[in-house]
């Protein structure tokens, strides 16, 4: 156990999903919270920008990770019904396994017993449920009922929002570790991409943006077939992993490539899309969905994921000052689990709750090789 913190002011530095909800438990838990950020909640260098996130409940055999979807939800849903804003779009999620699918078939019942419907369907099944997919290449489909899109930028906004309306204070200034300007008994940093580079020799190792790209292409006139009421959220599980969002508001089917990009400088880099990766996504569309093989881009996004060496969170106490937190490593998967993660970060910085150790700063999880989680978890 961490001894108890006994602090009531704190400054949360990153207004991102991460940042959003640790400022807004540990407001609703008595702190006085001050949150900053240098660009404003779900901006486009963050991580935590653009429109949609996947939000599901599959993975593997990480009883954790459900666990904490589960707790993730019902937060979620709380702060759509208090805001009376739409925040999360339910579509099921299909998963198109070409090879091994026990990553799936180890996490289903985990997922049932914790109320999450899942089905494997047969091929003849899911082409007759799903006629706009051509299932060549597929060896087995299963279907998760309970997950869906969630709104990004929108989401971090109402949090931010929700955050205020509990007396908490909002600023938007860029904060240096060695002289942050704002006094407070803790301070939490939940910099998403810009971790690594602000305790360098901490989490130098630690935190590792890498450019990533999603695309948008318009689907055809009066076509209801990619709507969420008709086409779940699908990942496609193979040698390369996409995954994609149906059209939930009117942007477009969502599609991107999983794969780890090049490194990235969020804060200069230029976010102009790659001819080679619109090209990849062109072949997938062409594949999976023929219908769209020729569909006009609407609109592209260069955004990162901020990577931990395992693909896990990284959520723990700097080991050289007891009153500084970090909390990031979201790789990709983390959004949907932020209204959770903020419980488990006021918890131990206010109550001295101990945080899951896989969670934790240990060089075991630097030097240990990838493992199936760090390949399997997708993009959200």
């Amino acid at each position: 156990m961490y001894p108890p913190a006994r602090m009531t002011r704190i400054a949360v530095i990153g207004a991102g999903a991460f940042g959003g909800w640790i400022a807004l438990q540990l407001r609703r838990r008595g702190a006085e919270v001050v949150l900053v950020d240098a660009y404003g909640p779900g901006n486009s260098r963050s991580s935590s920008g653009g429109e949609t996130r996947v939000i599901r409940a599959v993975y593997g055999p990480d009883r954790v990770y459900v666990e904490l979807v589960k707790r993730a939800y019902e937060l979620w849903d709380e702060l759509q019904a208090t805001t009376g804003e739409q925040l999360y779009v339910e579509t099921g999620t299909l998963w198109f396994n070409r090879e091994d699918a026990s990553y799936v078939e180890a996490s289903a019942p985990i997922l049932r017993e914790l109320g999450f419907p899942i089905d494997q369907l047969s091929i003849a099944d899911a082409k007759q449920r799903y006629p706009q997919v051509d299932f060549t290449g597929v060896r087995s489909v299963w279907l998760e009922h309970r997950a869906g899109a969630l709104s990004a930028r929108k989401a971090c906004v109402a949090v931010r929002d929700a955050f205020e309306k509990a007396g908490g204070t909002y600023r938007m200034e860029h904060v240096d570790p060695q002289a942050p300007g704002i006094d407070a008994d803790a301070y939490v940093y939940a910099c998403g991409p810009w971790l690594g580079r602000l305790f360098p020799e901490v989490l130098g190792e630690w935190i590792r943006p890498t450019r990533q790209e999603v695309y948008f292409f318009g689907t055809p006139p009066g076509s209801q077939r990619y709507l969420p009421s008709q086409m779940p959220v699908w990942l496609d599980f193979g040698e390369r992993i996409f995954y994609g969002i149906p059209d939930t508001d009117g942007r477009g089917f969502k599609i991107a490539d999983d794969t780890r990009g090049e490194p990235i400088d969020p804060t200069s880099a230029e976010r102009t899309p790659d001819a080679a990766g619109i090209a990849r996504a062109r072949t997938l569309l062409a594949e999976r969905f023929p219908e769209l093989a020729h569909a006009p881009l609407l609109e592209a996004r260069v955004c990162q994921y901020e990577n931990s060496p395992d693909g896990h969170l990284l959520l723990d106490r700097h080991p050289g000052a007891d009153n500084i937190w970090f909390a990031g490593g979201g790789s990709g998967h983390g959004f949907k689990l932020a209204p959770a993660v903020g419980e488990l970060v006021a918890r131990a910085v206010l109550d001295g709750a101990e945080l899951p150790r896989m969670f934790r700063l240990d060089v075991t999880r630097i030097t240990k090789p990838a493992t199936q989680f760090e390949r399997a978890h997708k993009g959200d």
